[in-house]
C-alpha cells in the first residue's frame, strides 16, 4: 500500500542544467535548480523510489485520480490483452473519463464489453474504462514507451 505519493524532484551535478534555447521551460522544470522530471511516485521504507506514472497523464474523472498504469495493469491481467494504453478522453458529465486502447494476443479474441466489466470487477467505479478501441499495435517510441500522447490527440472529441 503506498500511503503517498509526489511528484519527483531531483538535484546535483549530474542534473541536466536546463534546456537549449528555451529559458522560459527551463525555469519551469528547473527552478532553484532543482529538476521537476514530471513523473510521480514514492519511496518505500527502504529507501527504493518506485514511479508510478507520469503528472500530465493523470485522468481527472469527476474530480478523482487515475493513473493510466494502474488501469493497464489490470487490463495486461485479460489473458487475451498482448498491450493497453489509457488515456483520459473528454466526458461531458464527468469533465474526462479512462479509455484503453487494447491490442490482443494472437489467437485471442475479446470483445469492448468483456474487457470493461473485466476491469470493473477489479477496481473502483470511478477508474475502469468507459470505452475500448481495438488496435492492431500500440505505437511506441523507439526505446518501446507507449505513445499515450499519441492516442489522446487522436481522439475526436
Amino acid at each position: 500500500m503506498v500511503d503517498a505519493m509526489d511528484r519527483i524532484v531531483t538535484s546535483g551535478p549530474q542534473v541536466v542544467a536546463g534546456y537549449w534555447g528555451r529559458p522560459d521551460e527551463t525555469a519551469n522544470a528547473i527552478p532553484a535548480g532543482a529538476l521537476h522530471t514530471g513523473d510521480v511516485g514514492y519511496m518505500d521504507a527502504d529507501g527504493w523510489f518506485f514511479l508510478v506514472d507520469r503528472k500530465k497523464d493523470q485522468i481527472n474523472a469527476g474530480g478523482y485520480k487515475v493513473w493510466p498504469r494502474e488501469v493497464e495493469d489490470v487490463l495486461y491481467e485479460h489473458e487475451a490483452v498482448r498491450e493497453a494504453a489509457v488515456v483520459g478522453v473528454p466526458d461531458e458529465y464527468r469533465g474526462e473519463t479512462v479509455k484503453a486502447f487494447v491490442s490482443l494476443r494472437p489467437g485471442c479474441t475479446a470483445t469492448e464489453a468483456e474487457l470493461i466489466a473485466f476491469a470493473k470487477d477489479r477496481m473502483a467505479t470511478y477508474k475502469y474504462p468507459r470505452e475500448v478501441e481495438f488496435l492492431e499495435e500500440i505505437p511506441k517510441t523507439v526505446t518501446g514507451k507507449l505513445l499515450r500522447r499519441e492516442r489522446r490527440a487522436r481522439d475526436p472529441r
